[in-house]
């Protein structure tokens, strides 16, 4: 049974996921602030849904607090729509980033989609190795010339994908549907900031990432 961790300070949003979630047979425990979600940390859940303005610990905070330890998929609750809120709940470290008031049957199927795609990765244990990048896909981890690179868990899902069609074109639209795991609305802006900073990460000397002006990028392998 999967674990789920869901923080909101509204008492109906927590019920309301706690009932929806246990329908579907995960086993779900709520917090009601950020100082509960840092808490409840203790059951070690599979996915965290965190809402965005929480008392006494916002969801940003809380996800740049817990990321270093915690490699679960976290998904932003929010009533904030501006392209800029959005950019730095990534920038924290979430994996997606849903809007209030949002329909039960989306929150759902992202939930169900990143689950997924944690079984696939953990099923996986092939390494990548270029010059003095390697990439291990087992353990989510890329580094360079021996250390970690620091890519976050959106950055390391984007480069698996180039690498895994190395030589492929994505658009930016694509790479955001399939690394956010649902067909939603692409935000290429989002990707594009992305790849900007994997390249701060990982480009010393040779170039990874190669960009197809007007369409997308490709892995250069």
């Amino acid at each position: 049974m999967k674990k789920i961790l869901a923080a909101d300070d509204e008492q109906d949003i927590r019920n309301l996921l706690k009932e929806s979630l246990e329908m579907e047979g995960y086993l779900v425990y709520t917090a009601k602030n950020g100082m509960e979600a840092m808490e409840g940390l203790k059951h070690q859940p599979d996915l965290i849904i965190l809402d965005v303005n929480m008392p006494d610990l916002d969801g940003y905070t809380v996800c740049e607090k817990i990321r270093d330890y915690v490699d679960c998929p976290i998904l932003f609750l929010t009533a904030r729509t501006e392209e800029q809120d959005r950019v730095n709940g990534f920038k924290a470290g979430g994996d997606d980033y849903i809007v209030k008031p949002f329909g039960m049957d989306e929150l759902l199927a992202r939930v169900e989609a990143h689950l997924r795609r944690e079984a696939r990765r953990q099923q996986s244990g092939s390494v990548y190795i270029k010059g003095d990048l390697t990439v291990d896909f087992s353990g989510r981890q890329v580094l360079l010339k021996g250390e970690d690179a620091g890519l976050t868990k959106t950055e390391f899902s984007i480069v698996e994908l180039l690498i895994s069609h190395s030589g492929q074109v994505f658009e930016k639209e694509q790479i955001y549907e399939r690394v956010r795991g649902f067909d939603g609305e692409a935000d290429p802006s989002i990707i594009a900031e992305h790849v900007r900073r994997i390249r701060q990460k990982i480009d010393g000397e040779t170039k990874h990432i190669e960009t197809v002006w007007g369409v997308g990028y490709k892995w250069i392998g």
